[in-house]
């Protein structure tokens, strides 16, 4: 038997994401949300568009997508009722937000390099894609979908399959995972082999990723 229902949210589960952009005094802000999915080398992204992510990532035209996995739960948990915005939005003080200048400082984390994009990167995080911003798709309620293409893949030396030097690892990749407002990680273990495995990764690829 199956229930009709109305829920409010429908998190049914996404990876988290933390995307760093370049405030415009060169600070650092950092967001976490798992709004996200991927397109060959795109970042499609949910947005709020009164967010200080927003106004970063329409003015400096790139960001950092770092992944943290099922360990940095707490670090990016300490992000989640936080906002740039030094004026809070009455919706989001509404929920318990407060302002916070020092993102990094926050969730206890550390800036980390990048090569391509200005914002700085999370080094506890073990993956980091840098990204510039291809497109904007306004949607309703102040909600836009934003289009990044990968310019450039940093990960963990322990992520990378054994003899490949592009390929991840799935077994070793644990993400953290959001599902209806709470963390969780993978079991251990895969459900089974998937038959699309069977397809090098290298037939969905256009161009390299620098």
């Amino acid at each position: 038997m199956k229930r009709t229902i109305r829920p409010s949210i429908l998190y049914f589960g996404t990876p988290v994401v933390v995307l760093s952009t370049r405030n415009a005094d060169g600070t650092d802000n950092l967001a976490p949300f798992s709004s996200v999915f991927w397109l060959g080398s795109m970042a499609v992204l949910g947005l709020n568009t009164r967010s200080k992510t927003v106004e970063n990532l329409r003015r400096t035209g790139e960001a950092v997508i770092n992944l943290p996995s099922d360990r940095e739960a707490e670090a990016v948990d300490r992000l989640a009722l936080t906002t740039g915005v030094e004026a809070v939005p009455a919706y989001k003080a509404a929920r318990g937000y407060r302002f916070e200048g020092d993102k990094f400082g926050a969730a206890g984390v550390t800036p980390g390099p990048t090569a391509v994009v200005d914002a700085a990167s999370v080094a506890e995080f073990p993956v980091h894609l840098e990204a510039t911003l291809a497109d904007e798709h306004p949607l309703d309620k102040g909600v836009s979908l934003f289009v990044l293409e990968v310019q450039r893949v940093a990960v963990e030396e322990d992520l990378v399959a054994e003899g490949s030097d592009h390929r991840i690892d799935p077994d070793r990749w644990r993400p953290l995972i959001m599902s209806f407002q709470q963390f969780y990680g993978l079991a251990p273990g895969r459900v089974r082999t998937s038959a699309l495995a069977s397809i090098p990764e290298e037939a969905y690829q256009k161009e390299a990723v620098r």
